[in-house]
């Protein structure tokens, strides 16, 4: 697979029929490798590396926004069980662009999350969501895990 801006991280691999398989942590089976599975698997390792145990994290659940399904790719909750990190995950082959800017803050209207991120696993982005005056900012990156 293609070479992120992540440091390296161990991942387990395997090959069945000509398909490569990687083994997800959180979900604990074995998922298709596709290029934004790979962004996927890297960016928990990074939030993980923040200290944010894998427990407190869920991955691509459906939810509606309006009545319209919608699926996020990752989510970390806090320790009370409110979503703290939204992350949205794109290919490393896709430009990211304010469509999916769009996209994270028309679901955090409904799961309202503090911080936000949007990757592709070459460029990572990190906005900071204000609840009460319903601004974002961007910041440098993500918090790390306060016990």
């Amino acid at each position: 697979m293609e070479k992120l801006n992540f440091p390296a991280y161990d991942f387990k691999l395997k090959k069945n029929n000509n398909k490569t398989y990687i083994f997800d942590e959180i979900r604990m089976k074995w998922i298709f490798l596709t290029p934004e599975e790979w962004v996927r698997q890297n960016f928990i390792m990074y939030i993980k590396s923040k200290g944010y145990p894998l427990s407190l994290m869920n991955l691509e659940k459906a939810f509606s926004v309006h009545g319209v399904k919608k699926r996020y790719d990752i989510i970390v909750f806090n320790q009370i069980g409110k979503v703290n990190i939204l992350v949205e995950c794109k290919s490393f082959k896709q430009k990211i662009n304010n469509n999916h800017f769009d996209q994270i803050m028309r679901y955090n209207i409904e799961l309202k999350s503090t911080y936000l991120a949007v990757s592709n696993g070459i460029n990572h982005y990190f906005l900071k969501f204000n609840l009460d005056n319903k601004k974002h900012e961007f910041i440098q990156d993500l918090p790390l895990y306060l016990k």
